[in-house]
């Protein structure tokens, strides 16, 4: 299964592809980030968002999506902005005809390290160990898209191994 984890942003926008294999095997097919410049009007950069992000589902045609939550911020400017360029990513998703799972940073970071408090290099470093990279992806955003897909394949397949493991009563 492909997945296409997405770390939403007006700045920086990060997305990650990952194909998990039967087994639990996971695979980097692509990675990296939409960046819009910083003195362009809103609607253009949610209009690029937008293009970019179509440019990249259709080339690697992923069957699901995930993105992550917007988590309460102190600045809600930024809190705003990042709604935003999110509706954006969901609109494109929903037009790919891919319905986004929602994963909040704590459930990001306790798929991947398995602690939800875990830090940044922390994540990180399960990102490249996880899919077997001799390097850490950048930029951070990037490995933080790659992280959401992680999630959402050890997320979703949680049930379909829990079901092939049988019950304890059988």
């Amino acid at each position: 299964m492909l997945v296409i984890g997405i770390d939403p942003g007006t700045a920086i926008t990060g997305y990650g592809l990952v194909r998990g294999e039967p087994g639990g095997a996971l695979e980097a097919v692509d990675w990296g980030v939409i960046l819009t410049p910083a003195k362009t009007p809103i609607a253009e950069r949610l209009d690029q968002i937008y293009t970019s992000l179509n440019e990249i589902l259709k080339e690697h045609q992923p069957e699901e999506a995930a993105v992550e939550a917007i988590f309460f911020q102190k600045n809600v400017k930024t809190a705003m902005s990042v709604g935003q360029a999110r509706g954006v990513v969901l609109l494109a998703l929903q037009r790919a005809g891919l319905a986004a799972s929602d994963y909040s940073p704590n459930e990001i970071k306790q798929a991947v390290s398995g602690y939800g408090g875990a830090d940044k290099q922390q994540v990180q470093s399960m990102v490249k160990a996880l899919l077997n990279l001799k390097e850490t992806p950048k930029p951070d955003d990037a490995a933080d898209a790659l992280a959401v897909a992680i999630c959402h394949l050890h997320t979703a397949n949680t049930p379909a191994r829990l079901e092939s493991a049988g019950s304890p009563n059988d």
